[in-house]
């Protein structure tokens, strides 16, 4: 059992020591308030408010078409449900890889905007100017290496990344890079677990993997996936802890039945 059950407030320096210590980081995405309240009482470390609303909210096939005002939004819905964990809100596509006085000037909007606590970026050298920058205005950035969604039509497929052993050294060169910038964390998605076993090891800031393994110094899903609200999305990573569009499927048709039968509102139901 954690023992930052009784802390006021998850912060980047308890994410720290909580690595070195041996004791893992628990992370979900959150979209909204409802969803936010609920994972904070659980305990979960940290909220991602992730631009996986654009998939699993908006029903667009990728991340991309998201906006920095649709982030802030959910940012602030899930700042107001969040009295306890780490909110972290990813910077999305459009909004920092310009150069790096736009990406600032995105960081300071979600920060100023939500409440949030940190943003998260996709990329590694390319984007280590930034990351700089931002953190030189005092605003905390996670990382994001292996399969970065913004970049799907670069890679052209979801595949597991880094299996290659150009693509793994530069995957550890960027990860060394992201921490020598000063980012507190760093997400690693759908790599081989060697390779998450290994950055684990080699950086002092924590690793997230997503699909990379067990060694990493944390865990993060997408909370719609985790509590089986998507449909038919199953991929090896993915641990499906209850299955809620069944239930919400029955429920709703249970609904209309008692609709339709008259049979609700009862007499115990009505004023």
């Amino acid at each position: 059992m954690s023992v930052n059950k009784e802390v006021k407030r998850i912060t980047t320096h308890i994410l720290q020591a909580m690595k070195q210590r041996g004791e893992k980081i628990a992370m979900l995405t959150a979209y909204d308030y409802s969803m936010a309240t609920i994972l904070d009482d659980a305990g979960l470390d940290v909220l991602l408010v992730g631009d996986s609303a654009s998939n699993v909210m908006a029903g667009h096939e990728t991340t991309l078409p998201i906006t920095l005002d649709q982030m802030i939004y959910h940012a602030q819905s899930v700042v107001r449900g969040a009295s306890r964990a780490l909110v972290v809100v990813d910077l999305p596509f459009g909004s920092y890889q310009g150069n790096s006085k736009e990406a600032l000037n995105s960081a300071i909007r979600i920060m100023k905007e939500s409440g949030a606590h940190a943003v998260k970026m996709e990329g590694g050298t390319e984007i280590v100017e930034s990351v700089q920058r931002i953190i030189t205005a005092g605003i905390p950035v996670m990382g994001h290496l292996g399969l970065t969604p913004q970049s799907i039509y670069k890679f052209g497929t979801y595949t597991v990344r880094a299996k290659d052993e150009a693509e793994a050294y530069k995957l550890k060169t960027d990860a060394k890079a992201l921490q020598e910038a000063g980012c507190f964390a760093v997400v690693l998605e759908k790599i081989p677990a060697t390779l998450g076993k290994e950055v684990s090891e080699a950086l002092d800031i924590p690793t997230i993997g997503i699909g990379a393994g067990p060694d990493c110094d944390g865990q993060v899903l997408v909370v719609n996936d985790m509590i089986g609200l998507t449909k038919g999305f199953k991929p090896r990573f993915l641990r499906q802890y209850v299955n809620l569009y069944d239930g919400i499927l029955n429920a709703a048709q249970s609904y209309i039945k008692d609709v339709k039968s008259s049979d609700f509102p009862n007499e115990k139901e009505q004023y």
